[in-house]
């Protein structure tokens, strides 16, 4: 392998580890402001979804790096938790403030 190959392989995987840094730098910011509105509605549980859409909406709405945020969205990923090919399953508990319907019957 010439000495040109390496250097443009060198400079592919810096680029890329500096793009997943990047990604793992917003995703961070956008944790973090998630727990912050977690912990300022009294840790009521159940909004966890709703948390982390509104943390992602104001963290990119600041960050030079949504797009590229969006864009590592919008190509599968393979984590640890979920190696490719696996699927997740996703429990959606009752709303414990819901009204309770009660006994149905006369």
């Amino acid at each position: 392998m010439g000495n040109q190959q390496l250097t443009a392989l060198s400079s592919e995987a810096r680029r890329q580890k500096q793009t997943a840094l990047m990604i793992e730098l917003v995703e961070r910011k956008i944790r973090a402001r998630a727990q912050q509105i977690y912990d300022e509605r009294g840790h009521v549980d159940g909004f966890d979804v709703a948390d982390w859409v509104q943390a992602e909406s104001e963290v990119l709405g600041k960050s030079i790096l949504a797009p590229l945020y969006r864009r590592s969205r919008q190509q599968p990923r393979q984590t640890e938790e979920f190696p490719s090919g696996a699927m997740a399953a996703v429990v959606v508990a009752p709303d414990a403030a819901a009204p309770n319907p009660g006994p149905s019957g006369p």
